[in-house]
């Protein structure tokens, strides 16, 4: 594609001395020190730097400020909770209160500095967390959790509190959670569970219960960071803490706004090298939702569409519901690498089968049919009459006798099944009974997933709750569309980090001569003419059509001659919108005359409509092709972000975009063309030859190259159309637009 140059990006040379001269200051995030390694061109971190947060979550002396054993008040509750918790983990509790001599019977210190030993954590009940923290500081303490509220969830002036309050935070070198958190860092875990185990971030205490609630299913939880306001530890850290503890199985998150974008994308890309799944309720799909979590939390929600297209390109499973959450997250933390992507589906009624077998192929997932020599094998049990191609439909005796057990195992080993799923849509007892306990014995002995679900509206039932859900093999659901959400997660996750590449690795580092080109065109704070937007393609080797630009009918028909008749015509200048609309192109042109013409015409036009011109464009005339649209846009949350979609007056009416975030390779730009609606039109329709794709996606690596080392120059690019010529011709950038940042 781009050969030796679209894997290697540059650096700004204004920032190139700083890194050279070893200027660059302390890194704002955990407080490491970067190296020009560490370091895109853009000069943001390219790895995620991992907090120690052991000390948070299992410390081994706490102090309690604003302590308080005064019955009916909110601290006393607190305090009386968090001595509970010491006496079960073994912590050192220290309550520190300015009048109190005792709480709870426990001697109390009237400040942070009288505390009889150093502590690892202090929790703070105090409706102004400010003052405390350069005590806490002093003291050499390393962690805090604040639970005041009234900060940036209130709006502007609690936003301006929460920065004073996050700045005396990096002064002090402590790690804080908070504020506008609670108590569920501290709360119960089972020790009596075994295997991986879901460790659970949420910035609303109150979403993450039903997730706890999994313990009395028998899911194990390791950990809970109730991240609140993220004044500093913020979900990002977490990610990366938990992506790290060998007993994690699964991360589960409850998100409504991030801090950092970038922060985000390197947590999960952290995540994705370890193979640690991450699965995440996002909020903010609509308006309603955005609005009402930045109330929350008082964070950015970002654009949906970005958000979600960076979920994806970095492998995390954004998931709707805390019921898809709860399951899906399970069967990632449980569930071993599959063996094949195939599908089988095994029931009692064909009906059952059937519909379920609708939402799985919908959803994406392969039913393969099993082989004739399979379903010959399966006859032996199994009524002629009735189907086993897959789904398979046993009729119901069977599952009652030896037969069941050999079903299944036919079933699991066909080399083509990765997953065997068992909707069990009511109880019958004792076939049900029996069904649930083969299904539970084959999944002890066979390396494939079992899934089961039990759609009993009771769920009392010993099949259920002691066959079933007493299994660590057997992953069990409530609802079909739980099941196929999981499922597809399942065999997504194993897709995407069998072999990941990280694009963080191949981010760029250097200065390049098309940066330096580009640079020179660069206008603070303008809006680039048509002209002068193409003269920066080109400086990325972006191809753009032959062209001049004149100020005078002469000069245009020598344009004219130059360039090749026949021609187009168009307005350039730096504030000029549609200018089709405008009546500000010309097409098709084929002589002296025309040309001539057609300048004076065009430049009547911007004379009446009082709209600047540069000049006028003399241009080749590309013959047609797919339209499309390339850009680049500036995300509050992520930065500079590449857009690919139909193009002309298409993306305006159809809005049939793909997005991603820099860094990402050619197979992420690839996808991004899958995954639009129109794919076809590149593909050849109604006897079209095949676009050439090739050239597309090298057009969207370019730009993205542009993103990155002008990310602090660029704020937007539109590239529109990009006329995507037949297979072997290339792309041209017929027209383009471009803002410069202040």
């Amino acid at each position: 594609m781009l050969g030796s140059t679209h894997g290697t990006f540059t650096t700004d040379p204004r920032r190139a001395h700083v890194v050279a001269c070893g200027e660059l200051p302390p890194s704002a995030v955990h407080g490491r020190a970067t190296t020009a390694g560490d370091l895109d061109v853009s000069g943001r971190p390219l790895h995620a730097d991992v907090p120690d947060l052991d000390r948070f979550f299992r410390p081994e002396s706490v102090a309690v400020v604003g302590a308080s054993d005064t019955e009916g008040r909110p601290g006393a509750g607190i305090t009386r909770r968090l001595i509970a918790w010491a006496e079960r983990t073994g912590a050192r509790l220290h309550p520190v209160h300015p009048t109190h001599r005792s709480v709870f019977g426990i001697p109390c210190s009237p400040s942070v500095a009288d505390l009889p030993e150093p502590v690892d954590l202090a929790v703070l009940l105090v409706a102004d967390p400010l003052p405390v923290i350069e005590q806490l500081a002093e003291e050499k303490v390393r962690f805090a959790v604040a639970f005041a509220a009234g900060f940036a969830e209130t709006g502007d002036q609690g936003a301006a509190a929460q920065a004073r309050l996050a700045a005396a935070v990096r002064r002090s070198g402590l790690r804080l959670l908070g504020p506008n958190t609670n108590l569920n860092a501290f709360e119960q875990f089972r020790d009596d569970l075994e295997g991986p185990a879901i460790a659970l971030i949420t910035q609303s205490g109150h979403q993450g219960r039903p997730l706890f609630g999994l313990q009395e299913l028998g899911i194990r939880l390791s950990h809970w960071a109730p991240t609140g306001n993220e004044a500093d530890l913020e979900t990002s850290d977490f990610i990366s803490y938990f992506a790290e503890r060998p007993e994690v199985g699964a991360i589960a998150c409850y998100v409504e706004g991030l801090k950092d974008g970038r922060a985000f994308l390197l947590a999960a890309d952290r995540a994705a090298r370890r193979g640690v799944p991450v699965v995440a309720v996002k909020v903010g799909r609509t308006e309603t939702g955005a609005r009402t979590a930045a109330s929350h939390t008082g964070k950015l929600t970002g654009a949906d569409a970005v958000v979600d297209a960076a979920m994806r390109q970095f492998g995390v499973i954004r998931v709707d519901g805390l019921d898809e959450l709860q399951d899906t997250a399970t069967l990632l933390a449980r569930a071993r690498a599959p063996l094949a992507d195939g599908v089988a589906v095994y029931s009692i009624s064909g009906g059952t089968g059937a519909h379920f077998a609708d939402l799985a192929t919908e959803a994406g997932l392969r039913l393969p049919t099993l082989r004739a020599a399979k379903q010959a094998e399966l006859h032996q049990w199994i009524p002629p009459y009735l189907n086993v191609t897959n789904p398979v439909d046993s009729g119901g005796h069977p599952v009652g006798d030896w037969r069941g057990r050999k079903i299944i195992d036919a079933i699991l080993a066909d080399p083509q099944v990765g997953v065997l799923v068992c909707p069990i849509t009511g109880p019958f007892p004792p076939m049900s009974d029996q069904l649930a306990r083969d299904l539970v014995e084959a999944a002890e002995q066979t390396d494939k997933l079992v899934c089961v679900v039990w759609g009993s509206p009771v769920g009392t039932e010993d099949a259920y709750r002691r066959t079933l859900l007493g299994s660590s093999r057997v992953a069990t659901f409530r609802t079909f569309a739980n099941c196929v959400t999981a499922v597809r997660a399942h065999l997504d996750h194993h897709r995407f980090t069998t072999g990941y590449r990280s694009p963080f690795d191949e981010a760029p580092r250097t200065p390049s001569p098309s940066f330096r080109k580009a640079l020179a065109l660069v206008r603070p704070g303008e809006q680039l003419s048509e002209h002068a937007a193409k003269q920066l393609l080109r400086a990325y080797g972006i191809r753009v059509p032959r062209e001049q630009l004149v100020t005078s009918a002469a000069a245009a028909v020598r344009a004219a001659a130059l360039v090749g008749y026949p021609v187009v015509m168009k307005a350039s200048g730096a504030r000029i919108a549609h200018k089709t609309e405008l009546g500000l192109v010309k097409l098709g042109l084929t002589s002296a005359s025309q040309v001539r013409d057609a300048y004076r015409e065009l430049t009547d036009i911007a004379r009446y409509e009082e709209v600047a011109l540069d000049g006028v464009l003399v241009c080749q005339l590309v013959e047609p092709g797919v339209e499309m649209v390339v850009g680049v846009t500036h995300d509050p949350l992520f930065g500079p972000t590449v857009t690919v979609g139909l193009g002309g007056v298409l993306v305006e009416v159809l809005r049939d975009t793909a997005v991603r975030v820099p860094p990402f390779g050619e197979d992420q730009a690839a996808a991004m063309l899958r995954e639009l609606r129109g794919r076809a039109l590149l593909d050849g329709v109604r006897g079209a030859p095949p676009a050439d794709v090739d050239a597309l996606v090298e057009v969207v690596l370019r730009v993205q190259r542009m993103a990155l080392e002008l990310g602090g120059e660029l704020a937007e690019l539109d590239i529109n159309p990009l006329m995507v010529l037949p297979r072997g011709q290339g792309a041209v950038a017929l027209d383009a637009f471009a803002t410069c940042r202040p």
